[in-house]
């Protein structure tokens, strides 16, 4: 490959650093002119609660050489099949959407919501055109053990132990690809705030040069941050929520069936996730301190756990809503919670984190002028992907009907709403969300999420269009027969997680 980057320096080690050590390693491997290294310091502990993700990461998993058996196995890891909301739509009576992995029925060749209208009153939008929902709620696996590595059934992401995690990704990025580790503080960061970084002075190692700095810090942000002043767009105007109690609590049985999907469950002033893994879930409050205070946060933490929950260790995490101004400045690079973090409502973190060390590797400049449109290009698409994830999470709570409290009618109050939310949600009056809504080739959020969300939220987006192509009618009327089919056959041949992950453990799933 021809580049003028032969040095990369990774400055914090975590679920960012070490995703990006290892997908920059895998790919430049067989080229021994380019040096990785990754930097972090003994003494900062790891947050840890970025245990969801997208059905990405099986892609990034095979990318790196990692088995997805040692991966389970390892990480305490079990399968994500998607999101499960609960109560978002009103407070007075019990409601749920799901928000699934696996896209509509036929999208790919025509929009199926039009005709499901007519027997919207009968079916949810997510189990007429999907079979995963039902899935998710008969908490079966997305797969059987005959299925091989990463391969699947159902689309599926992972819930996983996020410090396990970063273990296994360090041992395979020294051991399998080549990182040179190095357990130090860095004490000063040398170069003009003008111009490019030249080193980094660390305690024990001395100065330590590169061609190129990707600075996973964290919220300390060493290099974006605080070297170069990069301005932070907080987003706290949008997105109330700025901070999170997170417990992990032990099954009261071993044999407590393992949610595949991550749930979320909204309260007067915030949310709960419940993150089911093989030994114990993680469950924890995302909340605004605007609407409550740390007490009764807590205590609705608490009362959500149950019978454990007037015991379990409750820890505090500040949440600072919002990103850099600029994510590539000069030879820096920010990837993680050094480049922007907001609520983990839809688990975006870990994919922004493989979409920007995907987006270094493939790009690595071959020049300095190189560089310079390359940081170009990177800042343009993620400040886009920035606000249209603040934009998505914003849609859950405009579409609430809830009236328990202030937090949810701020909410919809018309000046947190983003201009670009309030013109998707004024064109979708009359129009389906379409392929149009999202414009660029690797959306985050594509069409399909949008039509989950909005119309589990039970929003008309499209209902009085114009009228259906009778071209489509019967074509669609054999996907609703189809996918009422296809949930009973799955549910006869799809194990549950627990069953499936016990399999994976005891005999491991088939290579490709």
């Amino acid at each position: 490959m021809n580049t003028s980057v032969k040095k990369i320096l990774i400055v914090g080690g975590g679920s960012a650093g070490w995703l990006t050590a290892s997908l920059l390693a895998a790919d430049y491997r067989f080229d021994k002119s380019v040096q990785i290294s990754l930097v972090e310091s003994p003494d900062v502990k790891h947050i840890g609660v970025g245990e969801g993700t997208w059905p990405s990461m099986r892609g990034t998993l095979q990318r790196i050489g990692l088995s997805e058996t040692d991966f389970i196995v390892s990480c305490n890891a079990s399968f994500k099949q998607g999101s499960w909301f609960r109560n978002w739509h009103t407070h007075t009576h019990p409601n749920h959407y799901h928000h699934p992995f696996t896209p509509p029925v036929a999208a790919a060749e025509f929009d199926i919501a039009p005709y499901w209208f007519p027997h919207s009153d009968k079916v949810d939008f997510a189990h007429a055109v999907s079979t995963q929902a039902a899935m998710i709620e008969a908490g079966l696996a997305p797969k059987q053990i005959t299925t091989p590595e990463y391969a699947f059934v159902n689309n599926y992401g992972y819930h996983l132990d996020a410090g396990r995690f970063v273990q296994l990704l360090q041992r395979h990025a020294v051991n399998q690809l080549g990182v040179e580790h190095i357990l130090d503080n860095v004490v000063s960061v040398n170069g003009d705030k003008d111009k490019p970084i030249q080193s980094i002075q660390t305690a024990q190692h001395g100065l330590i040069e590169a061609d190129l700095f990707i600075d996973c810090s964290g919220f300390a942000s060493l290099l974006l941050g605080q070297h170069y002043d990069i301005n932070f767009l907080e987003q706290r105007h949008v997105l109330f929520n700025d901070c999170a109690l997170a417990a992990q609590v032990n099954y009261a049985e071993p044999e407590t069936a393992i949610a595949s999907a991550t749930l979320a469950t909204a309260q007067s002033a915030g949310w709960i996730w419940d993150i089911g893994l093989q030994t114990r879930r993680g469950i924890g409050h995302v909340y605004s301190s605007a609407h409550s205070s740390d007490e009764n946060a807590e205590h609705t933490l608490r009362r959500y756990i149950g019978e454990q929950g007037a015991d379990v260790e409750v820890r505090k995490i500040a949440i600072k809503p919002g990103f850099r101004e600029t994510f590539w400045q000069h030879n820096c690079v920010g990837v993680g919670m050094a480049a922007g973090f907001i609520e983990p409502l839809e688990a975006s973190a870990l994919v922004m984190v493989e979409l920007a060390a995907k987006f270094i590797s493939e790009q690595l400049p071959s020049g300095q002028r190189q560089m310079a449109i390359t940081a170009k290009r990177f800042n343009e698409t993620f400040r886009y992907r920035w606000e249209r994830i603040i934009d998505f999470l914003k849609l859950h709570y405009v579409l609430s009907k809830r009236e328990d409290s202030d937090y949810w009618r701020d909410n919809r109050d018309a000046a947190s709403i983003p201009e670009s939310l309030s013109e998707m949600l004024e064109v979708w009056r009359g129009h389906s969300p379409s392929r149009y809504d999202v414009p660029m080739a690797e959306e985050l959020f594509p069409a399909a999420s949008y039509q989950y969300i909005l119309y589990g939220l039970q929003h008309c987006a499209g209902k009085k269009s114009k009228p259906v192509n009778p071209r489509f009618q019967q074509r669609a009327l054999q996907q609703f027969q189809y996918m009422a089919a296809q949930k009973q056959q799955l549910k006869a041949g799809l194990p549950n997680n627990r069953t499936l992950l016990k399999q994976i453990a005891s005999h491991g799933l088939q290579t490709i």
